[in-house]
């Protein structure tokens, strides 16, 4: 069964029926397959065990000998991409649904499960099943929610989807390489993105109201490499950006992060087949392929892709400490909890 809802064609988004489990859990989704017991199993945040699965997905672990792996897992190639022409409406330039569109178009898949905004909430996630490339672009953009991505696995099987792309978070990959050996599919390509934290659609929306006047007109928010967040709005007001240091933090409830979120270890999405994401200090994405499948899904993209040299700069060390102290003070410690307003 499927919403009835206004998607466009090649795109359809089934009803879950099954709830996630309370507690910690951040709903990627596996909670609600089956019987729910592969959690045990799966989950990233219980007993992870990333070389036996980088060993699976990419031949093999991370090697910290090998450059930059010890900070960014196993690299076959790296790059600082854009998608030129951009694609209109993406999050940056749109290099992940370009990725998936593609092996759409070129017939390695049957379908792509992702996220595509709830059509009541432009925030909330809603996880997808699409089958058109062209209906990619309604997925564009960044959601901020729980989002259940996995629970689709069993959906698409049904349907005869035996050929998958999955655009996922660290969270929801690992649980899927985790099971990947039991799924029965015939091919999966593994789309990665960054993911530092998450929280429920709610508590987002009361931090954009902590953010803005008008919070319903927020149309774009980036946390940024620069260390800003940048707000754009549909009511003619002009782009804003934002100093970390002069975010709200101290006014957000001591949950509005989970437990699981600040203690993950997985930002650069290790055990995708490619990574799309920023993770230097530029304001350039970083595409990351880390296997066969990685780079045939970046060659898919042809003379699409403009590329800038990689950087490497600066003493990590110090400047995390000192932003960790910085945030600190400005979250608690400050009379103003936050950085005065000098800016």
């Amino acid at each position: 069964m499927t919403r009835d809802m206004p998607f466009p064609s090649g795109l359809e988004a089934p009803v879950l029926t099954r709830a996630a489990r309370p507690g910690l859990c951040t709903d990627c989704g596996v909670s609600r397959m089956g019987d729910g017991r592969a959690c045990g199993r799966a989950c990233q945040f219980i007993q992870p065990d990333y070389p036996a699965l980088e060993r699976a997905a990419h031949g093999r672990a991370t090697d910290p000998a090998r450059g930059e792996e010890g900070f960014f897992g196993v690299t076959t190639s790296m790059m600082r991409p854009r998608l030129d022409p951009p694609a209109p409406g993406a999050q940056w330039t749109g290099i992940t649904t370009a990725l998936a569109a593609e092996l759409l178009r070129q017939g390695k898949v049957d379908a792509v499960l992702t996220m595509a905004p709830d059509p009541e909430d432009r925030w909330k996630p809603l996880p997808v099943i699409v089958t058109d490339p062209e209906a990619l672009a309604h997925c564009r953009g960044m959601r901020m929610g729980y989002a259940p991505l996995l629970a689709l696995l069993e959906p698409a099987r049904a349907a005869g989807h035996l050929r998958l792309a999955i655009i996922g978070i660290p969270c929801q990959v690992y649980a899927l390489r985790a099971l990947e050996a039991e799924l029965g599919f015939e091919r999966l390509y593994v789309i990665g993105t960054p993911c530092s934290d998450n929280t429920t659609t709610e508590n987002f929306h009361s931090f954009l109201r902590l953010l803005d006047d008008a919070p319903d007109s927020i149309s774009y928010l980036e946390f940024r490499a620069d260390f800003h967040v940048e707000l754009r709005f549909d009511d003619g007001r002009k782009a804003r950006m934002i100093p970390f240091l002069q975010l709200p933090i101290s006014q957000l409830p001591a949950d509005f992060f989970p437990m699981t979120c600040k203690t993950c270890v997985d930002y650069t999405n290790r055990l995708a087949d490619i990574t799309v994401g920023y993770m230097g200090g530029d304001g350039d994405q970083w595409v990351i392929a880390r296997n066969a499948r990685g780079a045939e899904m970046l060659a898919g993209l042809g003379g699409r892709l403009t590329t800038l040299p990689l950087s490497d700069k600066g003493k990590r060390a110090g400047a995390v400490k000192g932003f960790m102290a910085n945030t600190a003070r400005a979250a608690g410690g400050l009379p103003l909890r936050r950085m005065p307003d000098w800016l």
